[in-house]
């Protein structure tokens, strides 16, 4: 991972105090608010504390190991520090260890309506030592918002999935910051993510992305707009492989400082599989050093403007009051 001080530098607009809005949100909401570690000690302690109907939760600065699942609905948690690296949530937990993907993650959200600002959720599981997926957050919820949210992990990173295929979780990730090598945005979900910076860790083959649709009538897909994409050092690093046969990833106006590999996406396991025939990969205008789309693999797209605009945020979700709270 990037050491503190490099990644204060490549946050960039996530260095900004965060906008004092949780009594305004609390009020509107007729949400209860809690504050911890000052109310309760733990994070645990405050999921369990708050009523069914979820409420807010300021989380002061400081590092909080724990392993969490948050089932309540609505539930917005802010970090209070100066910096979303200043309040870290993080465990240690590998696929290996706990029996399974999903049961790594450090942090699993089920409720519907949460948010997210100004924080860190960690997966610091040594993945050198012994290869295993390790999730940081594993996101089924519909109507989610992070803003400003650093999200850390190596293999599975941001598990970004829906409780139910036929009826996607809708996700919204906004100015967030995400790093990892294998597969580090996986899953199922609606997901749109809004000038978001994804960094991609050494390794000999990377993959930024590994959506998950089974089927054309699945409204499901993860898009990236006005993102910008870095690498530690160079290597095979790709957009994405497809997890499932119709795995729909689109990268609009994306800054691509790495070293993406030229062909930009790559089968799944290349001479076993054949998901590409079946995938939905598009870009419209990347720009910078890996921006070259002239030698994308042959079923990868090219977006035209108007193509596109079929891609953009209120298209893609239709209504976005649930994004503003």
């Amino acid at each position: 991972m990037l050491n503190m001080i490099s990644r204060r530098l490549v946050l960039g607009g996530l260095a900004a105090a965060v906008t004092p809005v949780t009594s305004v949100w609390a009020q509107v909401q007729n949400r209860p608010v809690i504050r911890v570690p000052a109310d309760h000690k733990t994070l645990a302690a405050a999921f369990e504390a708050l009523p069914a109907t979820g409420g807010v939760i300021e989380l002061s600065a400081g590092t909080y190991r724990e392993k969490l699942t948050l089932s309540k609905p609505h539930v917005h948690i802010i970090g209070k520090g100066e910096r979303p690296d200043d309040t870290v949530i993080v465990w240690g937990d590998s696929a290996k260890m706990a029996g399974g993907t999903g049961k790594s993650s450090s942090f699993t959200v089920t409720g519907d309506g949460f948010r997210a600002q100004n924080l860190t959720i960690s997966n610091d599981y040594n993945h050198d030592a012994d290869p295993s997926q390790a999730v940081a957050l594993y996101l089924t919820a519909d109507r989610a918002v992070l803003n400003r949210v650093i999200l850390l992990g190596a293999q599975d990173t941001l598990y970004a999935a829906s409780k139910d295929k036929n009826n996607p979780s809708r996700q919204y990730y906004k100015d967030c910051y995400i790093e990892g090598h294998v597969d580090f945005i996986f899953g199922n979900a609606l997901a749109f993510f809004d000038r978001c910076h994804l960094h991609v860790l050494k390794r000999d083959t990377a993959f930024i992305t590994a959506h998950s649709r089974t089927a054309t009538t699945e409204i499901s897909a993860y898009v990236f707009d006005h993102c910008r994409i870095t690498t530690a050092g160079t290597g095979n690093y790709y957009f994405g492989r497809a997890w499932r046969p119709h795995a729909q990833v689109v990268f609009l106006d994306t800054q691509i400082d790495g070293a993406i590999h030229p062909e930009g996406w790559r089968e799944w396991t290349p001479g076993k599989t054949e998901t590409y025939a079946t995938a939905h990969y598009a870009e419209f205008n990347s720009t910078g050093p890996g921006g070259d789309m002239s030698q994308r693999v042959f079923w990868a797209k090219s977006l035209t403007p108007d193509q596109a605009a079929k891609w953009r945020l209120k298209a893609v979700f239709k209504d976005t009051s649930w994004i503003e709270g």
